[in-house]
């Protein structure tokens, strides 16, 4: 999964909203006052499925060379999902954000200091990398290999915490162990009654390593790394599945408003980071003033996917390509494939 998000992003942000007309953009020609997203995909060649829910490009879809209905690889949108089950578990009152997870795990090893469930939601937690194990035949980290253990991410710590934060796929490795500790129940079976069903999703689960799953470009390698990835990374489904969970989530069907907004607190100290996803404001062009954001991106393998969902809109929009080197851009530049895309969905 790749890192990403800078800590400077709220400098860059202000000065784009500062000088947003410094220097012209090339695609200006491919955004006229009724722009078409279409043309900013075929601008960028941009190869995928996109899904758009809600404003006046409701319904609209591009499935580029694929079939439509395909399923994709989530990635670390599955990190997403796993986040909505923390909170709900915190709305129970079986899990606190600011408790030490040692409360909820009796094995936990008394000579490390455990971080509390915020800190493995914000990529705190110190735990073991299984991005730093040493790399497979295929150049691919080992430790996905057989699927990350438990026993991995405890194999060595550093004290959790402090002002920065770090990815790592341990940390929602372990609090896909942690919700059927406190639940009794299986993480799949978990997935499916808490998010899937009140979603309506079709055709959405976890890749296991003993249960074959049809997805676009689908090969033994892909399925070796991507069940491996577990509760950090490994849901598949189609991109529509995925547009009713952003549309659940806004809705209030799968929290409430306020587990909701604590979810989407996006945190200028950690790069805007909130739990599981990022939530900011961007300046898109056309628009009258920033746009409130909540992206969560992903990549495994050749797979990139990107959900965004504007809640002050009622708009969501689902990517996904076979293309890790395809450059999304970064919305807060004011340029570049995802900026454009969003101003021609959000704006006028």
């Amino acid at each position: 999964m790749k890192r990403w998000f800078p800590l400077t992003l709220a400098a860059l942000l202000a000065a784009c909203s500062s000088a947003p007309n410094a220097e012209p953009d090339p695609t200006d020609h491919l955004l006229p006052a009724h722009h078409d997203p279409q043309r900013i995909t075929d601008a960028y060649a941009f190869d995928g499925e996109i899904r758009v829910h809600g404003g006046k490009w409701d319904g609209w879809t591009s499935v580029g060379g694929h079939h439509a209905g395909v399923n994709w690889p989530w990635a670390s949108a599955t990190k997403q999902v796993v986040a909505v089950l923390v909170m709900q578990e915190v709305e129970r009152g079986r899990l606190a954000l600011d408790t030490p997870v040692s409360t909820y795990w009796p094995d936990w090893p008394t000579a490390f200091s455990a971080p509390t469930v915020r800190q493995l939601l914000q990529h705190q937690s110190g735990l073991a990398n299984p991005d730093d194990s040493a790399p497979d035949a295929n150049g691919f980290p080992s430790a996905y290999g057989e699927g990350v253990s438990e026993k991995y991410c405890l194999l060595e710590m550093s004290p959790p915490g402090g002002d920065t934060w770090r990815y790592n796929n341990c940390d929602y490795v372990m609090l896909g162990l942690i919700l059927e500790q406190v639940t009794g129940e299986d993480i799949a079976a978990l997935v499916q009654a808490r998010i899937g069903e009140p979603s309506g999703w079709n055709n959405t689960r976890l890749l296991d390593r003993d249960g074959a799953r049809d997805y676009v470009a689908r090969s033994e390698v892909s399925d070796r790394r991507i069940s491996g990835y577990g509760t950090s990374g490994a849901l598949i489904g189609p991109l529509t599945d995925m547009i009713l969970f952003d549309r659940a989530l806004m809705s209030g069907a799968l929290l409430s408003d306020n587990s909701r907004a604590i979810l989407w607190q996006g945190n200028p100290a950690l790069g805007f980071m909130g739990l599981g996803q990022w939530s900011f404001e961007a300046p898109l062009r056309n628009c009258t003033s920033p746009v409130r954001i909540i992206e969560r991106r992903g990549a495994i393998a050749n797979y990139q996917v990107r959900n965004l969902i504007l809640p002050d809109s009622d708009i969501a929009i689902a990517i996904a390509l076979v293309k890790s080197d395809f450059d999304f851009g970064e919305i807060w530049t004011g340029s570049g494939f995802m900026h454009d895309m969003l101003s021609a969905i959000a704006c006028r």
